[in-house]
């Protein structure tokens, strides 16, 4: 077998280890998550990407043992397994990127379509309510589609403008039900719907969800390449020193180098 060259050795090591770190706190996040959501109601509906990332995590964290070990022994089995095993891996890893960037316009779509669902907000479910007020104190908005006017009469308390806000406010109607809560001066309300605020937020967790899974494949990618390579300089044969033939020794031209012992 070939020398296989350190700086390419140890690269792959540092990129495989890194993977299995990853790959632990992946699993122990999984783990985490099935826990958390155990007696939830739609758990079933969980499940099957609860599995699918249980089987990722403990893959991804099988194959840089092996990995790592064919490495540092010469092992080719070894190098080969780590190579089968995270072809595909990495290849799920693109289409999942794919998909993932393909869905964005259909999850704001979605999104929109569920939210203004709930108007009349007269109508809406305490539950929903109660979500979207506190969407409206995190996000300093008011109502969904058209602002304060989602609300009707019943003006939510959490419409209400904070000393500190950085989002524009308006005068609330005269007569709404904040109306008799001061007479001396207006009272400020948030002006903008909640609506494009919860889609460009969701926008934004799908986009570092992307960037993130784009980051792996990329530390997945240079793994399987590293481990290429690594393979290729195995199968070369080591260099022999070239023999050398002397004229001199053809001719039988040699040199005694002891004399003979006598014997008595």
């Amino acid at each position: 077998m070939g020398k296989v060259n350190i700086c390419v050795k140890w690269s792959y090591i540092v990129v495989t280890s890194l993977i299995g770190i990853i790959s632990a706190l992946l699993l122990a996040g999984t783990l985490f998550s099935h826990g958390y959501f155990h007696e939830d109601e739609e758990i079933d509906k969980m499940l099957a990407g609860i599995h699918l990332m249980y089987a990722i995590s403990v893959i991804t964290l099988l194959l840089p043992i092996i990995g790592v070990y064919g490495t540092c022994k010469e092992k080719k089995w070894a190098l080969i397994v780590f190579t089968v095993g995270m072809i595909p891996c990495t290849l799920f890893m693109f289409d999942f990127e794919r998909r993932g960037l393909a869905m964005r316009p259909k999850v704001a779509e979605d999104m929109k379509e569920h939210y203004l669902s709930l108007l009349p907000l007269s109508n809406a479910s305490e539950h929903e309510i109660e979500g979207l007020r506190d969407v409206q104190m995190e996000l300093q908005c008011c109502g969904l589609d058209q602002g304060y006017l989602d609300w009707g009469y019943n003006i939510s308390e959490s419409c209400l403008c904070l000393q500190d806000s950085t989002n524009p406010c308006v005068e609330a109607p005269k007569n709404s039900s904040l109306s008799h809560r001061k007479h001396d001066q207006p009272i400020m309300i948030y002006k903008e719907p909640c609506l494009p605020y919860l889609i460009s937020h969701a926008s934004m967790a799908i986009n570092l969800v992307m960037g993130t899974v784009l980051g792996l494949t990329l530390i997945w990618t240079l793994s399987v390449v590293l481990c290429i390579i690594i393979l290729c300089q195995l199968r070369r044969n080591k260099d022999t020193p070239p023999v050398v033939y002397s004229a001199e020794a053809k001719s039988g031209n040699y040199t005694v180098l002891t004399e003979t012992a006598e014997y008595t």
